[in-house]
């Protein structure tokens, strides 16, 4: 047990001195806005999404307490015309053990149509309050200076972020983007000298139509995370039918196999076309790392909840009458 907590105060306190580490999700392909503000508005609807995070169930440290990773996002953006873009908003908690991570993205894009579709070019204002209970970490050596502190500690940091996102509504898209621009400083007691680190993201997604079973489509999606000291891979291949129901397997390089099921159990004819882009999705990772094969976690559990809807403005009709047509 003691190795057990040993490797988890090491995760807590890497992240704390060498970076912030930025949430990751499954279902990404639900999540543009988060990574890359240049997705604001660009589906031409408000959208709300939410999404639900339990990682390495089952982590536990020697006194019982639960330390396993829990993410909980509320993302909302909208088309403004007169912007002649987009704007966006993320709300978030990311807890990690003892150290709680509470964030705010306020996001910009603007539009400029090219080609069939349209660049997204956006940028964002973060604001992240981060906190750690020292009281709860026990040093396996007595004199390690660095768990020194006592109580709650907390800093505020402001960063920002900058991305590019080009959409083919229903056929491709792909974005670049890099947030933690600022790579501010932390203010944490044994923490001088740390930053925020930049990180850099590459998305992408094409959307097949199967011609000979036209209510099946094949999409494959690839999400690229890398701060420059380390790099992620998200691959993930999705099969969807009558736009209505959706299983997609994927993998993240050498971290986890994930398998997803999702709806939008509305979106029929003779349903509720109010509720028609309302969607659901679960997935299970099922972890590969060294975490899941000394068995400390049993894996890790997502659920996303998602809706977007159109707010028409109703034409003003003005009549008129005319005395030789009575």
């Amino acid at each position: 047990m003691k190795k057990v907590f040993t490797i988890l105060t090491f995760v807590i306190l890497s992240q704390t001195i060498f970076a912030q580490q930025e949430v990751q999700f499954t279902q990404f392909m639900f999540n543009n806005l988060y990574i890359n503000p240049g997705y604001a508005g660009i589906n031409k609807q408000i959208c709300i999404t939410t999404l639900l995070r339990q990682q390495w169930v089952g982590f536990t440290d020697p006194d019982g307490n639960k330390v396993a990773p829990q993410t909980y996002l509320l993302a909302i953006d909208a088309p403004v015309r007169f912007l002649r873009g987009g704007i966006g908003l993320n709300v978030y908690n990311d807890k990690l053990g003892f150290e709680n991570n509470l964030g705010i993205k306020l996001s910009y894009s603007f539009h400029q149509p090219i080609g069939p579709g349209v660049l997204g070019i956006g940028a964002s204002a973060s604001f992240l309050n981060k906190t750690i209970d020292y009281s709860k970490l026990h040093a396996i050596d007595p004199g390690d200076q660095t768990l020194s502190p006592t109580g709650t500690q907390s800093t505020f940091m402001v960063d920002a972020a900058f991305g590019l996102f080009y959409n083919i509504p229903s056929k491709f898209y792909v974005g670049l983007s890099s947030s933690q621009l600022i790579q501010t400083d932390m203010k944490l007691p044994n923490t001088l000298g740390s930053e925020l680190r930049r990180h850099y993201y590459l998305t992408g997604a094409y959307h097949w139509t199967i011609a000979s079973a036209p209510d099946w489509e094949l999409s494959p999606f690839l999400l690229v995370k890398s701060d420059l000291a380390s790099t992620s891979f998200d691959f993930a291949a999705m099969v969807k039918f009558q736009q209505r129901f959706w299983f997609f397997t994927s993998y993240r390089w050498q971290d986890a196999v994930c398998l997803s099921i999702g709806a939008a159990p509305f979106n029929a004819p003779g349903l509720n076309p109010a509720l028609a882009n309302l969607k659901i999705g679960y997935s299970y990772d099922i972890t590969t790392s060294q975490m899941g094969k000394d068995k400390r976690s049993s894996g890790s559990h997502e659920i996303m909840l998602g809706y977007c809807f159109k707010i028409s403005v109703p034409t003003k009709v003005t009549k008129y009458i005319n005395t030789r047509f009575l």
